[in-house]
């Protein structure tokens, strides 16, 4: 079992950058893999990045690669996606997610969720 919340989420103009963090309770979070994902209004929860339980290998959407970095520190317990050049498209609410069963990029896979932290970038 394991419970996440995200912070650092917040208002930023086009260009800017943002770093969000995922701190888990629970001392099994070294042990699993990890992902972000987002959800604008009123379309599907999408997603962004993942990373092994090692940190050792990293993957990202096609919209984020390039611009997105997603790393964790397992004796801090902590995921976290840093956002450089961030666009409007880019606004949604990002989640960080634990333990896919499967494909990493599918978000039914994943059995722990946090409960979102809002991104909000203006043009």
């Amino acid at each position: 079992q394991v419970q996440l919340v995200e912070s650092g989420g917040g208002l930023v103009q086009a260009g800017g950058s943002l770093r969000l963090s995922c701190a888990a309770s629970g001392r099994t979070f070294r042990s699993y893999a990890m992902g972000w994902f987002r959800q604008a209004p009123g379309k599907e929860r999408e997603f962004v990045a993942a990373i092994s339980w090692s940190g050792g290998s990293t993957y990202y959407a096609d919209s984020v690669k390039g611009r997105f970095t997603i790393s964790r520190d397992n004796a801090k317990n902590t995921l976290y996606l840093q956002m450089n050049s961030l666009k409007p498209e880019d606004t949604a609410v990002y989640y960080c997610a634990a333990d896919p069963q499967d494909n990493y990029s599918r978000p039914e896979n994943y059995n722990y969720w946090g409960q979102g932290t809002q991104v909000t970038v203006s043009s």
